[in-house]
């Protein structure tokens, strides 16, 4: 193989630009041509594509975001979308690719992969870290990092007006960064899209915290969240215990930011990996690390098997709790 396209798609998440730098030097390291593909699969498409060097790829290691930028792409869904983007990618001389992103770039890649054995790996990139087939995803540890600094900035707050805050961070699906900030900022509890909570019990939980004194509390809410998210969860408690709650949501801002160093390593790693791996022959897998082994995991694993939650993480915030 002596010529690959790299483009990243989906949700951005910080260190997509660190991977695709390292990507992008072990090919050159390998004497490969590499061609960036702007804007995901719709740049597969409508054919934005720029030769990547080792001097366009330097100085963004610490960037958030992605140079290559990312877009949705309803066309690419579709059988004749997909044909058009392979024809494109033979013209300009792609022979594989590497994919950097999360559950909806690999679908993507699967179907490139089945319906046209085109060669394709991708890296596990997505702040919701729910990929099956890595213990971490690239971003992750960014995003948890970004909500923690608010609920640490929250609690003072919370603690000088002795006031209950909900927080809500991201996770539609999967409620792992909800569950480690909590647990890292000191939450009373967690809210979680894969788990149900008893609102009575939690309701006479309060009620023996603020008898003891606590009047403030910290509640982590995924906006998935089975409830309905923050607003609607906080009004179910106050129904149960009269308190006063404030409501704050983080949104994207948990997208954005330089990668933490782990992010940047996982990253680095996961980006040299995929391209040995796609030299080697590997096809339609997922590139990840599992305790701190690098593996390869069949796309369609990767996003249709549930990743699960660590439930000594969600004891651990019961134990510590009030």
């Amino acid at each position: 193989m002596k010529h690959i396209g790299i483009f990243t798609s989906g949700g951005d998440a910080p260190g997509m630009n660190a991977c695709l730098r390292a990507a992008t030097r072990k090919a050159l390291a390998m004497s490969m041509q590499v061609t960036g593909i702007r804007y995901g699969y719709a740049g597969m498409l409508s054919e934005s594509m720029t030769p990547l060097t080792s001097l366009s790829v330097s100085g963004i290691i610490q960037e958030g975001g992605t140079i290559l930028k990312s877009s949705r792409c309803l066309e690419f869904k579709t059988v004749e979308g997909r044909k058009k983007a392979v024809e494109n990618l033979a013209r300009h001389g792609i022979e594989g690719l590497i994919a950097i992103g999360g559950n909806g770039t690999a679908q993507g890649a699967l179907a490139l992969h089945v319906e046209h054995s085109f060669p394709i790996v991708q890296c596990a990139s997505t702040i919701d870290n729910d990929l099956y087939g890595t213990d971490f995803t690239i971003g992750f540890d960014t995003a948890v990092n970004t909500a923690l600094q608010a609920i640490d900035k929250i609690r003072d707050t919370a603690s000088s007006h002795e006031r209950v805050f909900f927080v809500e961070v991201m996770g539609r699906d999967a409620g792992h960064i909800a569950l480690h900030s909590a647990l890292a900022g000191g939450a009373e509890a967690a809210f979680l899209p894969e788990t149900k909570t008893d609102l009575d019990c939690l309701a006479k939980k309060i009620a023996a915290w603020q008898s003891l004194g606590k009047q403030s509390l910290i509640f982590i809410v995924a906006e998935g969240e089975e409830e309905g998210g923050a607003f609607v969860l906080a009004k179910k408690i106050k129904e149960r215990t009269g308190m006063e709650y404030r409501v704050c949501i983080l949104g994207h801002i948990q997208r954005g930011g330089m990668p933490t160093a782990r992010d940047r390593v996982l990253a680095t790693r996961l980006g040299a990996a995929a391209v040995e791996a796609l030299v080697r022959g590997a096809r339609g897998v997922l590139v990840g690390d599992v305790t701190g082994n690098i593996t390869l995991t069949p796309l369609a694993e990767a996003f249709s098997r549930k990743k699960a939650l660590d439930s000594s993480l969600a004891a651990a915030i019961e134990e510590m709790a009030g």
